[in-house]
C-alpha cells in the first residue's frame, strides 16, 4: 500500500490537473472533467471496524459494497445510505457528500466523518479528526472535506461513524396531493414518530418507519395508511438510494432543489419527486436554470443540476463574493497549483 501512496505522490509533485477517480459512478456529477486520471481504486481495504464502538475506517479506494457487507455482518450501516451507484468506492462517496433517504432522521454523509487523511497539493499527508465521535477542537476540517469533489486532496484513508440497524421496520402508502403531503410530512415531524424516509411522487407519498417493535407498530396504528409488503418496500427504497425507478430514467435534465421542509409546492414545469420530509426535491425536465435557481432562492433554499442538462452556467448554486474568496482561499491553502479537479466544483477553481 505504500507504494500506491508514493505513487500518488509523485503524479501529485508533477503538478499537472488530475481527475481523482475511484469507481467513476459519480463522474455525471459536478463540473466538466479535465485533468489526468489517478486511479484510487489500488488504494483499498477496510483498515479498522470497532463494532462496539460504532467506527469504521478504510482506505479511499476501499468498495462501499464492501463497507457495507461487513457492516452488515454486525447489523450495522452508514445510516444515511449514500447511494452506490454501482462501483462507488469510499473516497468517491465522501468527496461527493450524497446522502440517500434516510438523510432527515440521520443527518448528512458529512455527519457521519469523523476523520479523513489527506494528501495536499504539496504530496504532503495531513490527518484530520480521528476515530471517535467527540475528537474535534477547532475548525472540523474533516468534515470540510466531505462534499468538496475531491478539489482540496486527495482522500487516502477516512474514519465514520456508523449506526446499528433498526430492529423493525414498516412502509406506509397514502393518497395525497403535494400540499397535503408536505402539511402531513412536517406535522408528523413534530411528533414522536419512528419516522425513517418518505417519498412523495404521482400524489402518493410513500413512508417508512424504523425503529423499536412497539414503536413501529403504534406508529402503524395511528398514521393508517396501505401497509405495503416487505419486499415491494425494500425494492422501492433501494431504487429510491440508486435513482434506478422510472422518474429518474431517460435524458432530462435531473435538478435538485434543497429547501425548507415546510415550503409550499412551487410552481415547477416538470415532474416532481419530494424526500426528505419536504427539504429535498427533484425536479425532471427543461427549465431555465437561472429562474428556477432564484425561485429556490426566494423560498430560502437552492438548486442543484444534479445530471443532464447544459452545465457551461455552473453546476451549483452561485456563491456570494465573500464565500468565494472563503472558498478560494481554502483551495490555495490545499491546492496551491490547480492539480486536484479543475473545474469539479466552481469554474473559478
Amino acid at each position: 500500500m505504500n507504494d500506491c501512496v508514493e505513487d500518488f505522490r509523485s503524479r501529485i509533485l508533477e503538478r499537472r490537473p488530475l481527475r481523482l477517480r475511484g469507481g467513476g459512478s459519480k463522474d455525471f456529477y459536478g463540473g466538466p472533467l479535465h485533468g489526468e486520471v489517478l486511479d484510487t481504486r489500488s488504494h483499498s481495504g477496510i483498515i479498522g471496524y470497532e463494532p462496539t464502538e460504532l467506527v469504521i475506517t478504510a482506505r479511499c479506494g476501499t468498495p462501499l459494497a464492501e463497507i457495507e457487507s461487513a457492516l452488515a455482518a454486525r447489523r450495522q450501516s452508514v445510516a444515511c445510505q449514500p447511494p452506490l451507484f454501482g462501483a462507488a468506492s469510499i473516497g468517491g462517496v465522501v468527496a461527493a457528500g450524497l446522502s440517500g433517504p434516510p438523510r432527515a432522521r440521520t443527518g448528512s454523509l458529512r455527519d457521519s466523518v469523523l476523520g479523513v487523511k489527506l494528501m495536499d497539493g504539496e504530496g504532503r499527508e495531513l490527518n484530520f479528526g480521528g476515530q471517535v465521535i467527540k475528537n474535534v477542537a477547532g475548525f472540523d476540517v474533516s468534515r470540510l472535506i466531505a462534499g468538496s469533489l475531491g478539489t482540496l486532496g486527495l482522500i487516502l484513508e477516512v474514519s465514520l461513524k456508523v449506526l446499528p440497524l433498526p430492529p423493525a421496520d414498516a412502509t406506509l402508502r397514502f393518497e395525497l396531493p403535494q400540499d397535503k403531503a408536505l402539511a402531513a410530512l412536517n406535522q408528523w415531524a413534530g411528533q414522536p414518530l419512528p419516522l425513517a424516509a418518505s417519498c412523495w411522487q404521482a400524489q402518493v407519498l410513500t413512508l417508512r418507519l424504523a425503529g423499536a417493535q412497539a414503536a413501529v407498530a403504534a406508529a402503524r396504528r395511528n398514521l393508517g395508511g396501505e401497509l405495503v409488503a416487505e419486499p415491494e418496500a425494500a425494492a422501492f427504497w433501494a431504487a429510491l438510494r440508486e435513482q434506478t425507478g422510472s422518474f429518474f430514467a431517460g435524458d432530462a435534465p435531473l435538478w435538485r432543489l434543497s429547501l425548507p421542509s415546510v415550503t409550499p409546492p412551487l410552481d415547477l414545469a416538470g415532474a416532481v419527486l419530494i424526500e426528505w420530509g419536504g427539504a429535498q426535491r427533484w425536479l425532471r425536465g427543461d427549465v431555465d436554470g437561472a429562474s428556477l435557481r432564484q425561485l429556490a432562492a426566494q423560498a430560502g433554499g437552492h438548486a442543484t443540476l444534479f445530471r443532464g442538462g447544459e452545465k457551461s452556467g455552473g453546476v451549483f448554486a452561485p456563491l456570494t463574493p465573500a464565500l468565494m474568496e472563503v472558498h478560494r482561499r481554502l483551495k490555495q491553502s490545499f491546492d496551491p497549483y490547480g492539480v486536484f479537479n479543475p473545474g469539479r466544483l466552481y469554474p473559478e477553481f
